[in-house]
């Protein structure tokens, strides 16, 4: 972990970044991208510990702990370079160097310090090694990272100093107890499996990967116990119900062979084998029932390969986040590597997949987690039978590629990208611009482009104040935007069987008749900007014409005064 060949300089080949310029990237490209986070790692781990050298604390010193670490890694180093490369450990790594510069908040520093003497555990499990170690408590729990949690029964609550020693794969955890003296724990975390322990170990969840002749090629870990598992803050332990942990399974199983596509690696295509964790965010049980899309998912710049993600009720809804989270973590690893842009951190530019205005590496992480989107939905339209199928991933394809491509546009303008910023992005537009020539559904791509307007114009009559002068080139924001939601993303996805509503009828390709329905709402409520958008977009349809370009591409002068209806 500290020889001068494990730390001599990256250099990217030209390929490997061709490929991920392109949205892509091969199992070359994505072990190259784990090499420098883990570089990367060792480096903001040697800058934490010098800060935590000289902490007080009533836990073994961290010096102390690193030495556990690195011995044991120098007899079994596979499984350490696992729990080194895990998202957590760099989700912990972050956030304590956070802690020391004022920028985070948590439990007591010290007793945050002492994950390394967790992690250190774990890894003289992993080597059979012999140690003894101080250790924090939270409620008589232990995590130890990569294996799972002991529980001590009967244990002082909050937060406590505990005792534990390893020998030859044996783990022995003691603390204070609830009334008098000390409650202890002996287990075997490497043999043990769920249910073997009782109530004093949970072991962690994983998610088993099925290849095509049945066989097991891997896991991914299910985290639902590190203290670390969050983009950011400590969280306890969140243990999923069994029925809830087999949903995941289910579903998981069912999304690999979605993504399992024979061909060359490009965007939209991920071998899950890649991910390192997935995070189940938001729920423990399977009641409520789900939605059939993704409601929340997010990742991390500092947890390569992690996601957290509500589960859905579709296995298609979670291959596509697979894809998207993945896109996140590609391009934060290049971020960590390559000046990719001058962003001054400015919320003024519109992402076509937010309600918010974004900053310019907001927006080119969108670009790139789309652009991989929209190449899962083209994969998709390939391999759709039946009418629905076809019609929804035409949609998607369709959509995602010309939102994509609009955010290049913005991004190639900008005038803020760095050379190798420039060349990443380049690479993302001339995936785009031959996707944009490959046919769609005809009516797949006008609920699209519909869709894409829609969105667009109810942004800017949210977002943007109305201009003083008509030459006006600078976009002002209004001081009273808030989030909306976003109901016509999904809503356009499938034409309606019966069309009721204004947005029914536009879906269904009949503008006229939603145009009047459009009317009837802004009567009442003239500037109301869901109708106000549809209204525009549905003139504009039948309409076409300079003065339609007008109105989309600035539809918030129409707010002062009220259009005509």
């Amino acid at each position: 972990m500290t020889s001068e060949q494990h730390l001599a300089p990256l250099r990217m080949p030209d390929r490997l970044f061709a490929e991920l310029a392109a949205g892509g990237g091969s199992a070359a490209a994505v072990a190259f991208l784990e090499r420098a986070e883990r570089a990367r790692r060792l480096l903001l781990l040697r800058t934490l510990l010098g800060h935590l050298d000289a902490l007080p604390t009533p836990l073994t010193p961290v010096a102390e702990a690193w030495r556990v670490l690195k011995e044991a890694a120098e007899k079994s180093p596979e499984p350490v370079e696992r729990l080194l490369l895990a998202p957590p450990t760099g989700g912990w790594i972050s956030h304590m160097l956070r802690r020391v510069h004022g920028t985070a908040t948590g439990p007591p520093l010290w007793a945050e310090a002492g994950h390394l003497s967790a992690l250190a555990l774990s890894a003289s499990l992993h080597a059979g090694t012999k140690t003894a170690l101080d250790v924090p408590l939270t409620d008589g729990r232990l995590p130890l990272p990569g294996l799972g949690m002991v529980q001590l029964p009967d244990a002082r609550q909050g937060l406590a100093a505990g005792r534990a020693t390893t020998a030859g794969g044996e783990l022995t955890v003691a603390g204070p107890g609830r009334a008098n003296g000390s409650v202890r724990v002996i287990c075997r975390p490497l043999r043990q499996h769920s249910g073997a322990g009782g109530d004093t170990w949970l072991p962690l969840r994983t998610l088993t990967l099925t290849g095509p002749g049945g066989e097991a090629p891997g896991t991914v870990v299910l985290e639902d116990l590190d203290p670390y598992r969050d983009l950011d803050d400590h969280l306890p332990p969140a243990r999923l119900d069994e029925d809830e942990a087999r949903e995941w399974q289910r579903l998981f199983g069912e999304a690999a062979r979605i993504l399992a596509r024979p061909g060359t690696p490009g965007p939209g295509r991920v071998d899950p084998a890649m991910i390192r964790a997935i995070v189940p965010f938001g729920r423990t049980g399977v009641s409520p029932p789900p939605l059939p899309f993704v409601q929340v998912s997010a990742s991390s710049g500092d947890s390569f390969g992690g996601m957290l993600i509500v589960r859905p009720a579709s296995a298609l809804a979670l291959a596509e986040t697979l894809v998207h989270e993945f896109q996140h973590s590609k391009l934060a690893a290049l971020l960590h590597l390559f000046p990719l842009l001058e962003d001054d951190r400015a919320e003024r530019y519109y992402a076509p997949w937010r309600t918010d205005p974004r900053h310019l590496t907001g927006l080119l992480h969108g670009a790139y987690a789309f652009t991989g989107v929209a190449g899962f939905w083209r994969d998709r339209l390939a391999d759709a039978l039946g009418a629905d199928a076809v019609e929804r991933a035409g949609y998607f394809f369709a959509l995602r590629r010309l939102q994509s491509r609009l955010a290049v546009r913005t991004l190639l303008t900008s005038g803020r990208l760095t050379v190798q910023g420039r060349a990443l992005v380049a690479g993302l537009a001339r995936t785009l611009d031959g996707w944009l020539r490959e046919d769609v559904p005809p009516a797949a791509l006008g609920r699209a482009r519909t869709a894409a307007a829609l969105h667009r114009t109810e942004w800017r009559l949210r977002n943007v104040a109305p201009a003083r002068a008509a030459a006006s080139s600078d976009l002002r924001l209004r001081p009273d935007r808030r989030s909306w939601p976003d109901t016509r993303t999904q809503g356009f996805a499938t034409p309606p069987t019966v069309a009721r509503t204004a947005d029914e009828h536009l879906a269904a390709g009949d503008a006229a008749a939603a145009l009047v329905r459009y009317a009837d709402v802004l009567a009442d409520a003239p500037a109301e900007p869901h109708a106000l958008a549809g209204w525009i977009v549905a003139r504009t349809i039948l309409e076409p014409g300079r003065a339609a370009r007008r109105m989309l591409a600035r539809p918030e002068e129409l707010l002062e005064p009220s259009p005509r209806v």
